[in-house]
């Protein structure tokens, strides 16, 4: 099978992905591999490990389930077998309510929840590759956090419009501009649109990370 480091212009699929060793972290976008390396910093898995329990607390009892990386989620362009997929990804955390799309090695199909926690090496991605990633798979809420700004940002699923022969029609679903709250303004409460009724004190959140 394809090796992402002695071969990094090849293209892969899952099929390729399940035989890389556990003790390499890698994602795919489009067939393209992305390394998941070094190690995220104490302050990203402190808000991962704070943010993840919260979650898990707030949906005790209620159908949707949340896991934390590492965690795979395929993300099939439509109904190919699972090792013809070219997109596998490992989300800090997400959010995901039809368990039809539960696996045993993961996940199928778009989260209706995503949180990726940026480090040095992934900001980037996280904010381009992924951020139109997960809009053009579905996922109805992205939540985008920064550690070293101290700022989150939430971003919702809304259905597009376009314009065609001067009149108005639906286009592809789309997110918003985003919730922000950030360091130097009043953090204040932000709220999540899918989780009805999850609110994350954004202070509180970002309180210790040092």
């Amino acid at each position: 099978m394809g090796n992402p480091v002695e071969t990094p212009d090849e293209r892969f699929t899952y099929r390729h992905y399940r035989t890389w060793p556990d003790s390499e972290r890698w994602e795919l976008i489009d067939g393209h591999a992305w390394a998941m390396s070094p190690a995220p910093l104490r302050s990203h898995q402190k808000l991962s490990m704070r943010l993840s329990g919260w979650i898990n607390s707030f949906l005790e009892g209620k159908p949707c389930e949340a896991y934390a990386a590492p965690f795979d989620v395929l993300l099939p362009e439509s109904d190919e077998a699972d090792d013809e997929i070219e997109t596998v990804v490992q989300p800090d955390i997400v959010v995901i309510c039809d368990k039809s799309k539960l696996t045993r090695a993961g996940a199928r199909g778009a989260p209706d929840l995503v949180v990726e926690i940026l480090s040095p090496s992934t900001s980037k991605k996280d904010q381009r590759e992924k951020f139109e990633l997960y809009q053009k798979r579905g996922v109805r809420e992205y939540w985008v956090i920064d550690p070293a700004g101290e700022w989150l940002c939430v971003y919702r699923l809304i259905q597009g419009r376009g314009r065609e022969g001067g009149r108005l029609k639906d286009a592809a679903p789309c997110f918003d501009e985003g919730e922000l709250r950030e360091r130097g303004r009043e953090y204040g409460p932000i709220s999540s649109h899918v989780l009805e009724g999850f609110t994350v004190d954004t202070a509180r959140l970002f309180a210790d990370l040092d």
